[in-house]
């Protein structure tokens, strides 16, 4: 009889303190991963700031149904094997009741399937490649898709620009630029334009002159060019000494301040998609791009707006689901409806990808980014203009008194 006394007893305690871990105390523990160190740290470093800051802010104005948030925080050392393992620990040993993360497809995909086998939801605020929420119904994105960018910019060079004609300049060794190249050649013919010439090149590359020599020769209205910052800059330089005179178009891959420093002048008037830019007039962007300098000390960058967002969504959401299960913060996601976050107004279909706007930004002088246009997911329309009601979570950045400091556990 003591025998089953004690084991009851110590099943009693393991449920018990598995619920305090959850968070059934005074807390609600929300993981993190992201890459700190390695190839993508810069990524990384600025999307747990800005997570942490939207933590503090949460916190400052009274938490999560009264509870403070913790944050439990790992470096996966921008390693596909190593982010499998922290989300492991953060599915088994830390208990959390929600994960945010990562930056890379590679790496969410890597995860994801054990948040979904933990039934722990997983919500990754810039992971863009299709295959990340295909690993279960317990994986998000706030983030829009591949498909969706490059769509959003064959549309905008068609419509906007009034190209017809278009050069296509595709990094061969980048998935990204390949996958991005072809989901706009795809959108860009089905629209009525001509695709006039492919030419290719591979990342390290510095001489472009005999792609851009040929793409000259076709005479296009427009030059796609998705590819990654550091080549863009040396396309810019190089079309504007031959004489080319359409304009350069890409994807978020250009988003650095690297890109005006390598380019310079002859990225003017040249255009790229992206979540938001900092030199966006909108009171929302440039309180958010504000703070983050104060606290930071430097201009956020689109991750760091990304996963700001991603914070907020996800906290109106286990604050809507009233509870630290998470099926029932999985229920919730899923139910978000315009929810107006820094880069944009956000509601996730039936797949778990955000719905939201994509800013067309334009390359001004100094540096500057501009807004050209803002792109609706084909088949939607411009959400409200009105605050969204209590029920899709507003922002508590709003109104949130200053700062208190986030709880954060940093695991090594």
């Amino acid at each position: 009889m003591r025998k089953i006394i004690a084991l009851t007893l110590a099943l009693a305690l393991t449920f018990l303190f598995g619920c305090q871990k959850k968070g059934a105390g005074n807390t609600v523990k929300v993981g993190v991963f992201m890459p700190q160190t390695g190839a993508t740290a810069t990524f990384g470093i600025s999307s747990v700031n800005a997570i942490q800051m939207a933590t503090e802010e949460t916190n400052a104005a009274g938490g999560i149904n009264g509870k403070q948030i913790e944050l439990v925080v790992y470096d996966d050392r921008s390693d596909l094997q190593e982010a499998a393992t922290v989300v492991t620990k953060l599915t088994t040993q830390d208990q959390v009741s929600a994960i945010l993360g990562e930056v890379a497809s590679t790496r969410s995909i890597a995860a994801a399937p054990i948040a979904q086998g933990a039934k722990i939801p997983m919500l990754t605020p810039s992971s863009t490649n299709p295959e990340v929420t295909k690993k279960g119904d317990y994986i998000f994105r706030s983030c829009f898709t591949d498909p969706v960018q490059g769509d959003a910019i064959a549309r905008f060079a068609y419509n906007k620009l009034n190209a017809r004609r278009a050069a296509l300049l595709i990094d061969k060794k980048q998935d990204y630029s390949v996958g991005l190249g072809n989901f706009i050649k795809e959108s860009f013919t089905k629209a009525g334009g001509q695709i006039v010439i492919e030419e290719y090149y591979q990342e390290g590359d510095s001489d472009f002159n005999a792609q851009l020599t040929s793409i000259k020769g076709k005479n296009p209205d427009v030059i796609f060019v998705p590819g990654y910052y550091t080549e863009i800059g040396l396309v810019a330089q190089q079309a504007k000494r031959q004489g080319v005179t359409a304009p350069l178009v890409g994807g978020d891959g250009w988003d650095s301040p690297r890109l005006y420093e390598i380019g310079g002048t002859a990225l003017i008037g040249s255009y790229f998609s992206n979540h938001y830019t900092a030199d966006d007039p909108d009171p929302a962007v440039q309180k958010f791009v504000n703070s983050y300098k104060s606290k930071y000390g430097q201009v956020p960058d689109a991750l760091a707006a990304t996963a700001y967002d991603a914070a907020l969504i996800l906290f109106d959401a286990i604050k809507r689901a009233n509870s630290t299960d998470g099926t029932a913060i999985r229920d919730a996601l899923a139910k978000t409806v315009n929810f107006k976050g820094v880069t944009g107004v956000v509601t996730f279909n039936a797949n778990r990808d955000a719905v939201k706007p994509i800013v067309m930004i334009k390359v001004e002088e100094g540096g500057k980014y501009g807004v050209a246009d803002r792109i609706y997911p084909e088949g939607t329309a411009p959400p409200p203009t009105e605050s969204p009601s209590p029920t899709t979570g507003a922002s508590p950045a709003a109104s949130a008194s200053p700062a208190a400091s986030a709880n954060v556990s940093t695991a090594k």
